[in-house]
């Protein structure tokens, strides 16, 4: 009987360990493998010919990603200082309006753009009396901007709150004002973090398709390029060609990115939150110009999102907006409880597979210090460093010819959501298995447990509350993502995000305003059971 167990348990562990290189190796290496032999190998257009073509939307990418790099970075580091300057009722505040925030899709921004400053907009036309011309690189910037600053000031908060409280308190101490402390103490120690929010920016802004296409106009860049080569075109080889192009500098970046995310280990590690060393005195150049930055960020903030929900609930009569259900029953022609439950199933589907792998092969590497098992990592996390698109197309060249056909089929869709998040995931469980105790899987080995009864005693319910938060961030990631999917969908099987998307190109923006309401609040609800079965779970 023992016997059989340990059989069992041995072939256990020896299969999930197969499975798991298998499915990394398919649903990750091939497709992006598959789109590389396409694009290089298999003929058409050069790619130097291709860049010769193209040269023109090379420099209004970088030309974009550039400024918004720039301006990103600045609203970011002012997010961040405004924090040292405020008691942490303030703080935690601030710090849930930004979190809220990610939770809406990523082209939100542009929709309340249009909605405020469109040639109808509430404040153009109905504030103002104007009717301007919104399309353009203006627009893209500032929307680009306003759309990353949430998430680059979360980690730089991340930041701030490993300071060391001495060196704070050491210089208040010595007379030290707050301009002197957030000039040699707090800034210095966001360094490295600017680095790494700058590139996060930069990349993400040569990647954005969407942002372009709804409030560009005229003014394409490559990652718009790429979409209508395939939407309108239907040119799945040059739209690789694009893609690979906008990989280079995400590859380049990424390493950069992996150099500084070291540093700020290295610069975190060991010490303690810095809560009781703020706030600093309200006073100085740095207060008065974060503040300033800070009120029209989150004015900016509240008229997106009040801009939106006005748009869901009211509809303008004579200068004026009143309460009406006539968006609500708009949105019902392009939305129905087939759209809404097939993506809450897609998504929870996909998130709790993911999560599952993701925190198996932490599992492996960490644990078991496999090193094959770091290599499935690594590559699990292309993914995450190059285009959403890419990895939609790398699906299409892969999974369209045996001997595994998986195009216009919902499975394609799922196994997509599935492995884009694997790498978000991963990162997300080694921060988690890291802080777990080596001695515990010691014993279980001592006494005679094997693999399953790690898992079963030790692994699982010691990161039940990372995998909760794990699985919470990948179902609202996935609510929300719309690039690695958007060439994938099958038609009469979309899901919200490409609802609206596709509404807002038709220019019915109300309907796409009840759409975000509608995502926002499954998000919303999403985490509020986490949370609230997270708090019961520690309760009992």
């Amino acid at each position: 009987m023992v016997r059989n167990r340990r059989i069992i348990n041995r072939l256990t562990d020896k299969s999930v360990y197969l499975v798991i290189s298998l499915v990394i190796l398919i649903f990750i290496f091939y497709p992006y493998a598959a789109i590389f032999f396409a694009a290089f190998i298999k003929g058409g257009t050069s790619y130097l010919s291709f860049l010769r073509g193209h040269v023109i939307l090379l420099g209004h990418s970088v030309f974009v990603a550039v400024l918004t790099m720039v301006l990103s970075l600045l609203v970011t580091v002012a997010l961040a200082v405004i924090q040292v300057f405020l008691h942490r009722r303030w703080r935690s505040v601030l710090r849930l309006i930004l979190l809220v925030t990610m939770v809406a899709p990523p082209f939100v921004t542009s929709l309340a753009y249009i909605n405020l400053f469109g040639r109808r907009g509430m404040i153009t036309y109905g504030l103002l009396h104007l009717s301007l011309n919104p399309y353009g690189p203006q627009g893209i910037i500032l929307m680009q901007t306003v759309s990353f600053s949430s998430l680059n000031a979360l980690v730089l908060l991340s930041v701030i709150q490993t300071i060391d409280p001495a060196l704070i308190n050491s210089a208040r101490s010595l007379g030290a004002s707050p301009t002197a402390i957030v000039h040699d103490i707090i800034l210095p120690a966001l360094r490295p973090g600017t680095m790494v929010v700058a590139l996060i920016s930069f990349i993400r802004s040569l990647a954005d398709f969407q942002t372009p296409t709804i409030i560009g106009g005229s003014y394409q860049v490559l990652a718009s390029a790429g979409y209508y080569a395939m939407i309108s075109l239907g040119n799945l080889h040059l739209a690789a060609l694009i893609n690979i192009t906008l990989a280079i500098p995400a590859v380049a970046g990424f390493f950069v990115y992996i150099h500084c995310g070291r540093s700020l280990t290295l610069q975190q590690h060991g010490l303690t939150a810095s809560q009781g060393a703020f706030p600093l005195a309200k006073r100085g150049w740095y207060w008065y110009g974060s503040l300033l930055v800070a009120v029209i960020f989150y004015l900016v903030l509240v008229l997106q999102y009040g801009s939106i929900f006005m748009n869901a609930v009211a509809e303008p009569e004579m200068g004026h907006y009143h309460p009406s259900l006539q968006p609500l029953y708009q949105t019902s022609f392009y939305v129905d409880g087939g759209t809404i439950a097939r993506t809450v199933g897609y998504s929870l589907i996909a998130v709790f597979l993911g999560s599952l792998l993701s925190f198996l092969i932490i599992y492996y590497r960490q644990v078991r210090r496999s090193r094959w098992m770091q290599l499935m990592e690594t590559v699990g996390t292309l993914p995450y460093i190059l285009p959403g698109t890419f990895f939609g197309l790398g699906y299409l060249y892969a999974f369209s010819t045996k001997p595994l056909v998986m195009t216009g089929t919902a499975a394609i869709v799922l196994v997509n959501l599935i492995f884009k998040q694997v790498a978000f995931s991963t990162k997300a469980a080694n921060a988690v298995v890291s802080r777990l105790p080596m001695t515990y899987f010691k014993t279980v080995r001592d006494l005679g447990g094997a693999t399953v009864a790690e898992w079963r005693d030790v692994f699982f319910p010691l990161t039940r509350s990372g995998f909760a938060l794990t699985f919470l961030n990948g179902f609202i990631s996935t609510m929300t993502t719309i690039g690695s999917i958007i060439f994938l969908v099958h038609p009469g099987q979309e899901l919200l995000t490409l609802v609206m998307f596709d509404v807002v190109q038709q220019n019915e923006y109300q309907v796409a305003s009840v759409i975000a309401c509608l995502i926002i609040l499954i998000c919303l609800v999403a985490a509020g059971v986490i949370f609230g079965a997270l708090r019961l779970s520690r309760k009992d």
